[in-house]
């Protein structure tokens, strides 16, 4: 009888063990959803959904701020090739007769490509995980890498998202066509800067990297848009879905 009271007892707890752990698992939807619609571009007027799946870490954010800094250690530099290397054709001993063409004896280093902030994050963004996506009416959507939320003292918040390529990359659906208004700095880099400013109800407007410079908000610690203010907007009608 008390085998039977004990075995009842085990599987109660373990049942109870199984329902906390799924009540405590994260979801695989998204923990925010926006519909927004494009302002101020070639393509405007085109619908937008941002799902974003998690936020991102401390450590991703100290490292993508480190990058902008250029304070991360530079990537190893690749191996010079020596005396007997491979030439570029791949026959040992380099291209040319006796081991002296390309690849040869004494064979030059790669040229070492100068590092800026801009390419710093844009190789740290590349290596980390996607946190959300942007989706539009253009085939393929943008991967986020990075994505941060700030409170604000209205109650509402702003929200920074990095895709790890530029808005418009594989066309001209995102050329800015605001009066006035020309490619900033950014408009070359290979990722974008996406800033919303929602309020305490999750509606806003945001405005893009295609026209502005990237500063540091150093009271936040955060990568953001330079003079938010000036800049035309881009994502009119944010609110959650």
């Amino acid at each position: 009888m008390h085998a039977h009271i004990h075995k009842f007892t085990l599987a109660a707890a373990g049942l109870l063990a199984a329902a906390v752990a799924s009540a405590q698992a994260p979801t695989s939807g998204p923990i925010l959803s926006l519909t927004a619609t494009t302002e101020n571009i070639s393509g405007a007027k085109d619908s937008v959904r941002i799902d974003l799946l998690r936020w991102s870490t401390d450590a991703e954010r100290q490292e993508a701020l480190g990058a902008w800094n250029m304070t991360l250690p530079p990537p190893p530099a690749p191996a010079a090739t020596g005396r007997g290397g491979r030439g570029a054709d791949g026959a040992a001993g380099g291209g040319g007769r006796g081991g002296r063409g390309r690849g040869g004896r004494g064979g030059a280093p790669a040229a070492e490509v100068p590092r800026t902030p801009a390419g710093t994050l844009a190789a740290e963004i590349g290596k980390m995980p996607t946190v959300g996506y942007l989706w539009s009416s253009e085939v393929a959507g943008y991967s986020f890498h990075y994505a941060v939320k700030l409170p604000e003292a209205n109650g509402g918040q702003r929200i920074l998202l990095i895709t790890d390529r530029r808005l418009g990359a594989w066309n001209d659906r995102w050329k800015l066509t605001a009066p006035g208004v020309t490619p900033g700095e950014a408009a070359g880099y290979d990722f974008s800067v996406i800033e919303l400013h929602l309020n305490a109800k999750d509606e806003g407007d945001g405005k893009a990297s295609l026209a502005g410079k990237l500063a540091v908000d150093g009271a936040a610690k955060v990568i953001a848009l330079d003079d938010y203010a000036s800049l035309p907007v881009i994502f009119k009608s944010v609110k959650r879905k």
